[in-house]
């Protein structure tokens, strides 16, 4: 019998998806049913979910405990090594984030990328080779609130890759970072097609990585294997 809308909006997981950007983390997590709400510092038009602009420690500190779960994105760029190699210093918000995750006493992820590692504890690697997609964008997930995740099988990376933000040849994978071309290309491998390149497609996470989760957490309240 299907449920009355109202209903199943009642039943809906509550997710806070900080640091937002245009919201491939919040299309996983509406993926696995949940209810998203995201924050950023800067305006996201193209955010499909309900969207609050402010500062996301902040945010998470007054509303967390509002939610039932919370993902947190941190700008990557203090730990990537192409702002490295150009000079940029940006800021690190991954402890600060972590203290104020930790504050709301709900579940949560943070997730990073390969530079952050030796600040991450115990991540779980996700790649696109797991979900079947046609790419390899690693990211890091540490989780807590007395939620984990167990690591994924990680397929050997048999097809080759791309240089990265080069055009993608027939029989390759793509590195979709930089001034990259073939931007509907990249839309429809990582599942973003409302996404524009400068609204973090070379950034973003896969909308697949996070509906795994997603459905890992639902499944851990339920008491059951994912």
């Amino acid at each position: 019998m299907t449920q009355p809308t109202d209903i199943r909006e009642a039943l809906a997981l509550r997710v806070l998806d900080t640091y937002c950007c245009q919201g491939g983390a919040g299309k996983g997590y509406s993926g696995a049913g949940a209810q998203v709400t995201g924050v950023d510092k800067d305006p996201q038009p193209r955010y499909p979910f309900t969207f609050v602009q402010g500062d996301a420690i902040d945010y998470i500190r007054e509303h967390g405990a509002e939610f039932d779960f919370i993902h947190a994105s941190p700008p990557c760029q203090h730990d990537s090594d192409c702002q490295r190699i150009q000079g940029r210093a940006h800021p690190d918000l991954i402890g600060p984030t972590r203290d104020a995750l930790n504050s709301t006493g709900r579940p949560w992820v943070i997730e990073n990328v390969r530079g952050a590692l030796p600040k991450l504890r115990e991540p779980v690697l996700l790649c696109g080779a797991m979900f079947g997609l046609e790419t390899y964008r690693h990211r890091y997930f540490e989780t807590g609130g007395d939620f984990t995740l167990h690591q994924p099988h990680h397929p050997r990376h048999r097809v080759p890759q791309a240089k990265m933000g080069r055009p993608v040849p027939p029989g390759y994978y793509g590195q979709y970072v930089g001034n990259f071309s073939g931007v509907q290309t990249a839309r429809d491998v990582l599942g973003v097609p409302w996404m524009n390149r400068d609204g973090i497609i070379r950034e973003c996470i896969p909308p697949a990585y996070t509906q795994w989760i997603g459905t890992a957490f639902r499944a851990s309240l339920l008491g059951v294997a994912a």
